[in-house]
């Protein structure tokens, strides 16, 4: 591979904002790839997966330049010597490569591989807390796991297509898929492509969504005709979902803190032909009590620390912190207690995070199984989806049912 100057310099750019602006990488990727009208799609593809590949190795890279936050643009140049110097390319006479000393660069690398924090290029506190709550070999497994590139899946919108016609479609724009056996309506994509640009993607035929993520809403076991309210909607992955299973009968009500997220939502739904969903805005707690013992299923997708989903988020290693994780625990049980009176008797409720910690997952089911009002549920089964044995992302689920 020959490394082009202008490219390279987009992805040393991306990382000064990424690194120390605290900006968010796919926001910064959007902006880079918006730079020059000429760029094709490998170029674009290589300014993606490389400001990508250093973020989620930052740690790695930077202790094999020797440089430490903040960074300059020299330091950040180091850091991308080292990328490609463990990539095989060969370095252009540039003055930002003078003297890189490339087999220290290996030497260290080896060095350093045999230490997991360096390793999985991951905080001290992040492989304390992974290694104490799932166990040394577990852990293991599961961050390097999470540290792969995250594959490309749709899910099948099949309110308006069948998943054998989409792939058709696809085929025909030059994308190739192949089903996954376990996931009714997931087709992963052979090569990484721009599927937002295809008439598929406009007519609403499909969404983008992991095929743990696509676990969830068929968890809650809902049927046409019910009364569902997913309560931490966000923009709407898992109520789209909902809606399609319930073949657009009956009612989902999408629940959020967040008015901008809901009016996404709308956008999707409009798009997918999903007129069985009503968003609803938390601005109150009123909002809440209207639907306490309404509700035949309830979703909460709960807020958590992110960790199951590193492989898509790789700068969510260097935003999140230790004191967050003793607040959205708070969190989860609050919200738990609180959205768990809206399942009506004999209802079903789903909790699911995408975390691999048993303290927001199992955990906090059993503490609130314990409580007051959870004494009105028995647990029916639950589930974590661990990344090592999907190759997806990481994700808890548990079903509830209210007696």
């Amino acid at each position: 591979m020959r490394l082009h100057r202008n490219l390279c310099f987009a992805v040393v750019d991306g990382l000064m904002l990424i690194f120390n602006e605290g900006i968010y990488a796919d926001k910064v990727v959007q902006q880079l790839l918006k730079r020059d009208k000429r760029w094709g799609s490998r170029d674009r593809g290589f300014v993606a997966e490389t400001t990508y590949e250093i973020v989620r190795w930052k740690r790695l890279y930077a202790e094999i330049a020797e440089v430490k936050e903040p960074y300059d643009r020299d330091n950040i140049w180091r850091m991308f010597a080292v990328w490609a110097t463990l990539k095989g390319i060969k370095l252009p006479d540039w003055s930002y490569f003078e003297n890189t000393p490339t087999r220290k660069i290996k030497g260290r690398f080896d060095e350093l591989s045999k230490i997991r924090k360096f390793k999985e290029s991951i905080p001290d506190w992040m492989d304390e807390i992974g290694a104490k709550e799932l166990g040394e070999e577990l852990w293991t497994k599961e961050i390097a796991a999470l540290n792969q590139q995250a594959e490309v899946v749709l899910r099948t919108n099949t309110l308006k297509i069948t998943k054998d016609k989409l792939q058709a479609d696809l085929f025909d724009n030059d994308i190739e898929t192949e089903f996954l056996k376990g996931y009714p309506a997931a087709l992963k994509l052979k090569e990484r492509a721009n599927v937002f640009t295809t008439e598929s993607f406009k007519n609403g035929h499909f969404e983008v969504q992991d095929a743990s993520s696509q676990l969830v809403a068929a968890y809650l076991e809902v049927e046409p005709g019910m009364r569902v309210v997913d309560t931490c909607a966000g923009a709407g992955g898992k109520t789209l979902h909902l809606a399609s299973l319930m073949e657009n009968k009956g009612q989902i009500i999408a629940l959020d803190i967040y008015a901008n997220k809901l009016h996404e939502l709308k956008r999707r739904a409009k798009r997918d032909g999903a007129h069985n969903i009503e968003p609803r805005h938390i601005d109150s707690s009123k909002v809440i009590k209207k639907l306490y013992d309404k509700a035949d299923r309830v979703l909460i997708d709960a807020p958590c620390s992110g960790l199951g989903v590193l492989r898509r988020n790789p700068d969510a290693k260097w935003k999140l912190q230790p004191e967050f994780l003793d607040k959205i625990r708070a969190t989860q049980q609050e919200i738990i207690q609180k959205y768990s009176r809206m399942v009506k008797s004999g209802g079903q409720m789903v909790y699911a995070t995408c975390s691999v910690l048993p303290s927001e997952n199992r955990q906090q089911v059993d503490i609130f199984l314990t409580s007051e009002f959870g004494k009105d549920f028995t647990f029916v089964r639950d589930e974590n989806v661990y990344a090592h044995k999907t190759g997806y992302d990481g994700f808890y689920m548990a079903l509830l049912k209210r007696k």
